[in-house]
């Protein structure tokens, strides 16, 4: 089977967008891939935080990953720091890439600009997130548009240590879903759907009560006219109820469209609000489950970051190898 990477980081509360753009995926990828799902902790480092909520926050992230329904038994789930081959390769290859590459990303752009000063860390976790990829011999990478840039990145750097040292890295792909891709605000549809202290009344959580759930969705912006069309360019409110009420019922825009038809706004906001807090429920649900047993998660990530650490020490040698680098013992890419 192809070999499928992802990873979410712990920071901020899982909002829909996470759970329908990546996790609802990564629940069907584990099926029909030799799948690897990683709570990137290395990556929330990036921006200032607070220990104690880092902590409680990969946790948090690991827990809900399961109440969605990954199985350790299916797939390898593992928290990154767990596996220092992560950060090790993240140096080989910043020799590969260039500062124009970095300079040009777009979320770097995003996340720095008016700020005095920004770490370096900001500035170089595309190459983490390469080296996130490249550790696995990945083949397929699910995630949302907006890492589709981060992605490509990763294929430039694997096809020049390639070309330089040989072939040492697979070259992967990203995938998108056919809807939900990209989650808007429900409050500013032309914003992305993200962390609840930007805008609460715009994200649903994860763990949402269920009628805070509703009052949101019901709450949503739309546009004018009455018209339940997709035309994210003038109708971008409608267009999102859409997109969520497809993702969320595995339909297409097209048949969500044909759905409503002829009936007003609030008849699209009312079938969103229940598919999403019916969608929400087994996950509220597990998750309390799951929660209560913290041991039980430890021992579990511990497997994964085993599992992890089988495939990733293997790649890294190999990196080693063709770069030239002197292993122990004395074997070398020559030998």
């Amino acid at each position: 089977m192809p070999r499928v990477f992802s990873g979410i980081k712990p920071t901020g509360d899982m909002h829909l967008g996470n759970y329908i753009g990546a996790v609802s995926r990564w629940v069907e990828d584990q099926d029909r891939h030799d799948a690897l799902f990683c709570v990137v902790d290395l990556h929330a480092l990036t921006v200032p935080w607070n220990p104690a909520e880092l902590t409680a926050r990969t946790r948090e992230v690991a827990t809900l990953l399961m109440a969605a329904g990954l199985d350790p038994d299916r797939c390898t789930l593992f928290v990154q720091s767990h596996v220092p081959e992560h950060s090790i390769l993240t140096w080989l290859l910043n020799n590969l890439a260039t500062y124009g590459e970095l300079h040009r990303m777009t979320q770097f752009k995003d996340k720095s600009k008016g700020q005095e000063s920004v770490s370096v860390g900001l500035f170089d976790y595309p190459v983490l997130m390469a080296s996130d990829i490249l550790l696995y011999d990945t083949d397929e990478v699910p995630v949302g548009d907006d890492q589709r840039q981060h992605v490509e990145l990763t294929r430039d750097i694997a096809q020049r240590f390639n070309h330089r040292f040989g072939d040492t890295f697979v070259v992967p792909k990203a995938t998108f879903p056919p809807a939900g891709a990209r989650i808007m605000d429900l409050q500013n549809p032309t914003a992305k759907m993200s962390k609840s202290d930007v805008s609460p009344e715009g994200t649903v959580l994860v763990l949402d009560d269920p009628k805070v759930v509703a009052k949101k969705i019901k709450r949503a912006v739309t546009d004018s006219g009455s018209e339940a069309r997709y035309d994210p360019e003038t109708k971008p409110g409608v267009s999102n109820l859409l997109e969520l009420h497809a993702a969320l019922t595995g339909g297409t825009i097209a048949a969500s469209e044909r759905e409503f038809a002829g009936l007003q706004y609030g008849a699209l906001k009312t079938a969103v609000a229940e598919v999403t807090v019916e969608a929400l429920r087994p996950v509220r649900e597990r998750y309390a489950e799951l929660a209560a047993d913290p041991a039980e998660l430890d021992r579990l990530l511990a497997i994964g970051a085993e599992k992890a650490r089988s495939m990733a020490a293997p790649v890294l040698e190999r990196a080693y190898r063709h770069a030239g680098l002197l292993m122990p013992g004395g074997a070398s890419a020559t030998t």
